[in-house]
């Protein structure tokens, strides 16, 4: 990620999913400028972390998602040399099990990314009608027709449904072989439903160039291939246009994480990593 975004010394930065400041921290080392950097996050858990490692920085912090947050920054006329977007749900919300994001530890059946919001994994699996359900089930955790309207119709006859654990039990007889437990993609096509993540995608990556300072770059991780296609067809159409084009796309290919890096942290491994600069 350093090696593609290349921070200098003075270089203003924005963090659109900042997390808990794995990226942030390492970055602004690199930049030493605190005051012309915002860190975003939906995470109200994230932004009170990011306030209390960031004391006494004039650090922007803020708390709302990453497409209001470019559509803010395009409204003041405010543009960085550096932007990352990280999609991937961070360590605490899988390894927590009350934030309901995970079959692996039992909790309620939340996923919700920003905590104040209405829509949650319980008011899909409970509420929402066998058609709805195997809508999701296809185009968020492409699954096949047959084997999503198994699933929906399980679901639905099942309920009502209180906690994760219960929902992956109940998937788990439903397992074809292979190596991945089959409530996996149900898990991830819900997550994906309660949180827009494919629709915030979408909206906010034509908004990109707007807040991006002529030789600007910016970084995307993606971590399955719903969000890595939309990012390469996105690069892909704003730099077909030659020397005419906004941005210059950096990585021919996306960069995967290396064998130390999944030594260190083996849920990077379906990590693919796209970087363009703007003209």
């Amino acid at each position: 990620m350093l090696a593609v975004l290349q921070p200098s010394r003075g270089e203003s930065y924005l963090d659109l999913t900042a997390g808990y400041a794995g990226h942030a921290s390492r970055i602004l080392d690199a930049t030493q400028n605190y005051k012309d950097a915002v860190l975003v996050d939906r995470d109200e858990n994230a932004t009170k972390y990011l306030a209390e490692k960031f004391r006494g920085e004039p650090v922007e912090i803020r708390r709302t998602d990453f497409c209001s947050a470019v559509r803010q920054e395009i409204e003041c006329g405010k543009r960085y040399d550096m932007i990352l977007m990280d999609f991937g749900v961070s360590s605490p919300q899988l390894d927590r099990a009350q934030r309901g994001f995970s079959f692996a530890k039992d909790g309620p059946l939340d996923m919700r990314m920003d905590q104040t919001q209405k829509l949650d994994a319980a008011q899909i699996v409970n509420k929402w009608s066998e058609r709805e359900i195997v809508g999701i089930l296809e185009r968020y955790g492409e699954e096949k027709p047959g084997f999503a309207r198994l699933i929906a119709r399980a679901i639905v006859q099942g309920r009502p449904w209180t906690s994760t654990a219960e929902l992956g039990r109940a998937l788990a007889k439903y397992g074809r072989g292979g190596r991945i437990h089959p409530a996996t993609r149900t898990f991830q096509a819900i997550r994906i439903a309660v949180n827009d993540e494919l629709g915030l995608i979408e909206r906010v990556l034509p908004l990109v160039p707007q807040v991006l300072k002529p030789g600007g770059r910016v970084a995307i991780i993606t971590f399955h291939s719903l969000e890595d296609r939309l990012v390469k067809n996105f690069f892909k159409a704003e730099s077909s246009l030659g020397e005419e084009s906004p941005l210059r796309v950096l990585t021919k290919k996306p960069i995967v994480a290396g064998p130390e890096e999944l030594f260190i942290n083996p849920r990077a491994r379906s990590a693919k990593l796209r970087a363009a600069q703007k003209r």
